[in-house]
């Protein structure tokens, strides 16, 4: 189904509602972690048991993710969207009573599942419903929804659960989780994705399948969302332990560089979008933003710098990385043969939990090691290798799009 030019109020319209459906994802990601001291008293369980509980969440919500893509493409994203939030949010909802840690257990299996849905349907949904002359700018507030959900968590439940407690504080979640649930149901006419009909008895259908996963630009594009977990994952789980240690940064400022570097991040999408819609070169604008971005995170890692510069350039590199997101989805989009959007993003979206189950044990290693610096190396090296694979990513030429009604 080809996209024509939609008014503007039409597509603003869908961008707001999947990037509110992003939100609620990126905001349950973050929901129990702050509660950990509160669930480890209450339930009498260790760290390492409550962070078990977060492994079975992303690790279910990675392999889901593929499967998910399939039920896009076959059934439609919307019912598959609003189904995802739903169990997502349920499933919040009762860890809120549980009696004791292993009934946490499948309930994190199942919050991951729904979870699993939201890349395949949100993709598949703005790439129908969203002009393309907008698309850009479509990713761009997909993505910063997601990294606002991040940003309000954590907040939300510490105020919660030190008024009420942490059952509290989790049925709050969930209700504004089934919120967002209600609201995409009344709204579903304005996200509405139709599936694309394929022929009856066609041929070979698991051999096709393989043939998409194993086809160059996906395989590749794979590898860079990989390559992109792994530095980033380094980034947000050490760096500002790796500062500390090499410039006796207070861990407070340290801590506070992840703050810069995600409020330079949103900006930097939000222009991202911009530069994405009016220009089309995205492969050269991942190659700069990350480039750019890893090369200043490599540097913080050399100068010992007074807070203010420290923070200034952590969020110039957020800026940098994050204006390169928009192009990213984008060139994954030109790798997706039509109809294939859902099951492609789906699969390729899974080499962020791979890249990201990698990172955190290897430079573990490395911390362990006595080798701090080596945090800023693996940014800047996987970052490298993330844009050689970009650049070679071989994709069909954009077809025009065909003129407005």
């Amino acid at each position: 189904m080809t996209v024509v030019e939609q008014p503007v109020a039409r597509d603003v319209a869908v961008i707001g509602l999947v990037g509110t459906a992003h939100f609620s994802s990126h905001f349950f990601h973050l929901v129990l972690p702050p509660l950990f001291p509160l669930l480890r008293e209450s339930l009498g369980v260790s760290y390492a048991e409550l962070g078990f509980v977060m492994t079975l969440f992303f690790a279910t919500s990675g392999l889901a993710q593929t499967p998910a893509g399939f039920l896009v493409d076959r059934h439609g994203a919307t019912r598959v969207l609003i189904g995802g939030v739903t169990l997502l949010a349920a499933a919040i909802g009762l860890m809120s009573l549980v009696p004791s840690y292993p009934w946490l257990l499948p309930l994190a299996v199942a919050a991951g599942l729904g979870n699993s849905v939201f890349h395949p349907a949100d993709y598949a949904i703005l790439g129908q419903r969203v002009s393309p002359t907008r698309m850009g700018r479509a990713f761009s507030v997909h993505t910063i929804g997601g990294t606002l959900g991040w940003a309000l968590a954590p907040a939300f439940v510490i105020v919660v659960a030190e008024a009420t407690g942490w059952r509290s504080a989790l049925a709050a979640a969930a209700a504004l989780g089934l919120a967002v649930a209600l609201l995409l149901l009344r709204r579903r006419a304005d996200i509405v994705h139709h599936p694309r009909v394929t022929p009856t008895g066609a041929a070979g259908p698991t051999r096709d399948r393989l043939r998409l996963f194993l086809a160059g630009p996906i395989l590749a594009c794979f590898l860079f969302f990989c390559l992109l977990a792994m530095s980033f994952m380094a980034m947000q789980s050490f760096m500002p332990l790796a500062l500390h240690q090499l410039h006796d940064v207070p861990l407070a400022v340290a801590t506070a560089t992840l703050t810069a570097f995600m409020l330079g991040s949103a900006l930097g999408t939000a222009a991202g979008g911009v530069l994405a819609d009016r220009h089309g070169q995205h492969q050269a604008i991942i190659a700069a933003g990350m480039l750019v971005g890893a090369g200043i995170l490599l540097s913080v890692g050399y100068l010992p710098l007074p807070a203010p510069s420290l923070l200034a350039l952590v969020a110039a590199a957020g800026f940098a990385l994050g204006a390169m997101t928009p192009s990213r989805d984008m060139l994954v989009r030109a790798a997706a043969p039509p109809g294939a959007s859902g099951k492609v993003f789906g699969f390729v979206y899974s080499g962020l939990d791979l890249g990201g189950t990698i990172a955190p044990a290897l430079v573990g290693l490395l911390l362990d090691a006595g080798r701090p610096r080596a945090v800023f190396w693996v940014i800047a090296l996987a970052s490298l290798l993330a844009v050689a694979v970009a650049l070679g990513v071989r994709t069909p030429p954009a077809r025009p799009a065909p003129a407005a009604a």
